[in-house]
């Protein structure tokens, strides 16, 4: 017994109407991928934001132990003029006593933002403050314009 079977349909290329997406339909798709990505964007900014404070935090960090080991080799932080280079290279006078580098390279004495650590001797001379002045690279601010101090 031979069934009957009918091909007419499989070689005329007629497609039944649900087979694929019409462009309607895509457009639905990506409006609704662009609403996602559009409330998604500013939350995953926001984290981008304050990774980069809490990354500047740890710097400056590990600046100032830099600086104490430097203070315990040398009796004396750097002047403003030496400033936090002379935690990699010593100065031009050769400075005895200096056992570094202190700090592994000039890079990570850059803030994550691009612009150099603050360093300033305090009023009193016995001391030092290390800072940056955030996103927007100026005093004040908020968030990650915010400006961030260790002394």
């Amino acid at each position: 017994m031979m069934q009957s079977i009918d091909l007419k349909d499989k070689y005329t290329g007629a497609r039944p109407r649900d087979a694929g997406l019409t462009l309607v339909e895509l457009l639905v798709v990506l409006l609704i991928i662009t609403a996602i990505a559009a409330l998604v964007a500013p939350r995953v900014m926001g984290y981008v934001g304050r990774s980069k404070t809490d990354v500047a935090t740890a710097q400056l960090a590990s600046i100032q132990t830099s600086l104490e080991l430097y203070y315990l080799d040398m009796s004396r932080y750097p002047t403003e003029d030496e400033g936090l280079r002379v935690l990699v290279e010593p100065a031009e006078d050769g400075q005895p006593g200096w056992r570094g580098p202190y700090f592994r390279n000039e890079s990570g004495l850059i803030d994550p933002w691009g612009n150099a650590y603050i360093y300033e001797r305090a009023e009193s001379g016995d001391g030092y403050v290390i800072g940056s002045l955030g996103r927007d690279n100026a005093p004040g601010g908020e968030g990650e314009d915010s400006d961030l101090s260790r002394s």
